[in-house]
């Protein structure tokens, strides 16, 4: 069952990558997940250059096997007036208040992090493994990164995506399903015409492109890894998965609103960053569901102050909870344990179909 293409392409022992997640992964969750024979990936999407820098750094010292490094692939921005963006601080006021932080100065909100040099980085550090989502890379930077060796992996969340991004040249697609938690990863027509269930996307990304595709969305365990690859999938990417186990950085809080979370208890929202995501609804999703926001990234610059604050003391309230729609699903082993159960449930799955 553990051999194909993208087994051979990745250099992994298992078809499973442990999905990239700015913010809620770390270094020590990638490295476990990679020596444990899966692709373990960093969503570096809100790391300076240097702190890239020192993340695979890090992540070398900790393990020698292949892993992934992750980030938007954002078309240049228009940024916002400095009149709309005092106007959103204004509307924010209560939280920075309620947290007793200050809210980000104009520049703050307009300067975001450079894209080119984050990308160089990662260029420079030769990873095995790229891996993009929200947009197609510039010509440029795919054509830098295939001359160095990198794997290339896009996220399509449409046909229409899928068939870009091999025209592109990726090596692998990952095609996001509607169950999935965190960023949506549309970049062609609006997110709302692309919350496609995984089980319809598979099949019909799989008869249009060449590469290897990738399935994300709601997998939780064995038996919907052998569903994923019944359907043509050649692997999965899995991340509320990994939000749980014990190599996780986040919030005991947290993880036990993953585990307790029903499939009608998540919803996609805008009011954390300003672009589509599916986390936990939560009191500050509701109080901001007619809010006026600024398009992402800008509108996440403005709730980073207050998410930090509540991310450090547990207040699940008023900070984003990225999860799919089968968090409860969620388990709280160490890495190792929970992939060996994995495939275990997968082997048992592909041998023993379920029937009427």
């Amino acid at each position: 069952m553990f051999t194909n293409r993208l087994i051979d392409l990745l250099k992994i022992d298992f078809p499973i990558i442990q999905a990239p997640m700015a913010g809620s992964d770390s270094a020590e969750l990638v490295a476990a997940c990679s020596n444990a024979g899966i692709l373990g990936s960093l969503g570096a999407q809100y790391l300076t250059p240097s702190e890239i820098e020192a993340s695979i750094k890090r992540i070398r010292t900790l393990t020698d096997k292949p892993f992934a490094m992750n980030l938007f692939a954002l078309e240049t921005l228009q940024a916002p007036s400095a009149q709309s963006i005092e106007k959103a601080i204004a509307q924010l006021k209560p939280y920075y208040d309620k947290f007793e932080v200050s809210p980000p100065s104009i520049d703050e909100v307009i300067n975001q992090i450079d894209p080119d040099k984050q990308l160089q980085v990662i260029l420079d550090a030769k990873v095995p493994v790229f891996s993009f989502t929200l947009g197609v890379l510039s010509a440029h930077w795919m054509e830098a990164f295939r001359k160095n060796g990198t794997i290339l992996i896009g996220t399509a969340t449409n046909i229409k995506e899928a068939i870009a991004l091999e025209k592109a040249g990726v090596h692998a697609i990952c095609v996001q399903g509607a169950e999935a938690g965190g960023h949506r990863g549309t970049f062609i027509d609006d997110y709302r015409k692309s919350m496609i269930e995984l089980k319809s996307l598979i099949p019909q990304v799989v008869n249009v492109v060449s590469v290897p595709v990738i399935a994300a969305g709601g997998i939780m365990n064995g038996s919907n890894i052998a569903a994923a690859r019944a359907l043509g999938a050649s692997g999965v990417q899995m991340g509320t998965a990994f939000l749980t186990v014990e190599e996780s950085a986040i919030h005991l809080n947290y993880k036990n609103a993953v585990c307790n979370n029903d499939p009608d208890s998540t919803t996609v929202t805008l009011a954390f960053s300003g672009g589509a995501a599916r986390g936990i609804d939560n009191l500050y999703i509701r109080e901001n569901m007619d809010a006026d926001l600024l398009p992402f990234p800008f509108q996440n610059a403005l709730t980073k102050p207050f998410r930090k604050i509540a991310n450090q003391r547990g207040d699940i309230e008023y900070t984003n909870l990225w999860c799919g729609q089968s968090g409860k699903l969620a388990r709280k082993l160490k890495v190792k344990d929970l992939v060996t159960e994995l495939l275990a449930e997968a082997n048992s799955a592909a041998c023993n179909p379920a029937s009427d």
